[in-house]
């Protein structure tokens, strides 16, 4: 994340910080809260997904369980939603500006699309070595939560098979 200017990037995270600000919508943001990619219309334009986000969406003052996103893991299922959700807000933002549709195919009014706390953040399937892996399922922001459910041999296939069927 060297590229980017020091005013959208964390103070603090994983290795010390220094991991792309973003907000409700994943476009980044300065420490200051304000759209650090915004046109003349108001919308963002570069959003952060994946492992260069900061991972969640803090409020200054409030512990990380009350932040509208608490810290999301740093593995690849929470990146491809976050995927998901920037491309369609890039599809709206497309529609609105440059197209003139302001609502959607039901009469809805096209609004940008909000990350949430994505299910599957909370199964890690960890390769330990060729013959043996853990899968834990079920873990969020609170320290210690998460159940290990399948280990060894079992879960070195499982992961595998994982691997093998990501696209």
């Amino acid at each position: 994340n060297y590229f980017m200017p020091s005013e959208t990037l964390s103070e603090k995270g994983p290795g010390g910080g220094g991991w792309i600000l973003m907000d409700m919508n994943l476009a980044v943001k300065t420490r200051e809260g304000k759209v650090w990619s915004q046109d003349e219309s108001g919308y963002a334009r570069i959003y952060a997904i994946g492992d260069c986000n900061y991972g969640c969406v803090d409020e200054p003052g409030k512990k990380p369980d009350d932040w509208p996103i608490p810290p999301i893991p740093k593995i690849s299922y929470p990146g491809e939603e976050e995927a998901v959700i920037a491309i369609r807000n890039i599809e709206k933002v497309d529609k609105l500006v440059f197209r003139g549709v302001k609502t959607d195919a039901f009469g809805y009014p096209l609004k940008l699309a909000t990350m949430h706390w994505p299910w599957g953040a909370g199964m890690f399937a960890t390769s330990l070595g060729p013959d043996d892996a853990c899968f834990v399922a079920g873990a969020n922001w609170v320290k210690n939560s998460g159940l290990m459910c399948v280990w060894g041999s079992p879960c070195a296939v499982q992961k595998e098979i994982i691997e093998a069927s990501k696209v």
